[in-house]
Parts: C-alpha cells; sequence; structure tokens
C-alpha cells in the first residue's frame, strides 16, 4: 500500500551488529558532564570569593573612615586643650540628687570651648540639658544636650559669632526641642 506509485524503497533489516551497538547505546547508564560540574563549581567559588572580599574591603574602608574622623576629633580635642591660651574651669552640679562636674575648657584665641559633663543624671523623655553663652548681649545657647544614658558627654563648641563677648556659662533643664531664652531649672550659672 505504501508503494502504489512504484517508487519507495524495499525495506532492508538492520545488520545484527548495528541493532546491537544502538540498543548497547541507548541502554547504557549516561556518563556525568563531570568537567562541566567542576567548571561551573570554580565559578561558584570564585563568584563567592570575590563578593567575600568585596564585603572585607567595604568594611575596611567604613572602618578607616571612622577611625580617621575619630583621630581628627581627637586632635581637635588635643588642640583645644593644649592650647596656652586655653582657660579651665570645673563647675560642681547637683542633678536629680547626683553631683556631678562641668569641665570647661575655654580657648579664647581659637573661639572654641570643650565642655565635658560628669555624674548628670539622664534627662526625663520631654527634656534636655541646654548650654548657654553668656555674652555682654544677653544668653546665646551653645548647644542642647539629651542626655538618656549615664555615661560621660563630650562636646566642642564654637563661640558666637558677632553675638558679644563670652563672659561666662549656664546651664538649664529645657524642653527636649531647646528654648531660645532660658526658661527651666538651671544647674549652673557662672562668670568666667
Amino acid at each position: 500500500m505504501t508503494d502504489w506509485l512504484g517508487m519507495a524503497a524495499h525495506p532492508k533489516i538492520p545488520r545484527p551488529e548495528l541493532k546491537e551497538r544502538v540498543l548497547a547505546r541507548a541502554l547504557a547508564p549516561r556518563r556525568r558532564p563531570w568537567r562541566l560540574a567542576a567548571a561551573a563549581g570554580l565559578v561558584l567559588l570564585a563568584g563567592a570569593g570575590a563578593y567575600g572580599w568585596y564585603r572585607t574591603l567595604t568594611t575596611l574602608r567604613l572602618e578607616r573612615d571612622r577611625l580617621a574622623r575619630a583621630v581628627l576629633s581627637l586632635q581637635d580635642t588635643l588642640a583645644l586643650v593644649r592650647s596656652p591660651d586655653a582657660k579651665v574651669v570645673w563647675v560642681p552640679v547637683t542633678t536629680g540628687g547626683r553631683v556631678g562636674g562641668v569641665t570647661i575648657f575655654a580657648d579664647t584665641t581659637r573661639h572654641r570651648w570643650l565642655v565635658r559633663c560628669d555624674g548628670l543624671a539622664p534627662n526625663e523623655p520631654d527634656q534636655a540639658y541646654q548650654i548657654w553663652f553668656i555674652t555682654d548681649r544677653g544668653m546665646k545657647s551653645a548647644a542642647l544636650m539629651p542626655m538618656d544614658h549615664e555615661q560621660p558627654m563630650v562636646m566642642a563648641l564654637d563661640m558666637p559669632k558677632g553675638g558679644g563677648r563670652v563672659m561666662g556659662a549656664a546651664m538649664t533643664i529645657e524642653p527636649r526641642v531647646g528654648s531660645q531664652q532660658p526658661k527651666g531649672r538651671v544647674v549652673f550659672h557662672m562668670n568666667l
């Protein structure tokens, strides 16, 4: 029926060795592509190594930058403390039933202060300590110090420009956002 035009080739039976070879190849266990798996493993290992190297470099750069900022801050503090024009004043204070102190390094040449507060009681959640410059034109806010823990606090402050001659310092307890003028309880008030 398939040869209705008489042009089809006559079917041939394959040689027995060909049949055996085809069946043996089809039934043989497949070889795994171990070279491809090894290459993929090497690529994954190299990628993981590169990622680890990148993370290490990023962490080291961040740590280097943090340390550089700390060194600059310490150099600034040391220059202020070692200045021959620096005046050191220690003020005993009592807050929340605790006795502490505020140390002021005032450098009149560089117009900077370094203020260290020790032993101050932590503020209430809605309050903060506020340091004031006492000038010949009135009180000028120097810094707002919300203290949420019992650790000492150190701040470098620039003296006010054009606000008059600084004659002293004061500290009050103000609302957490600060005040334009001192209104809260006075912790200390002293002329330098």
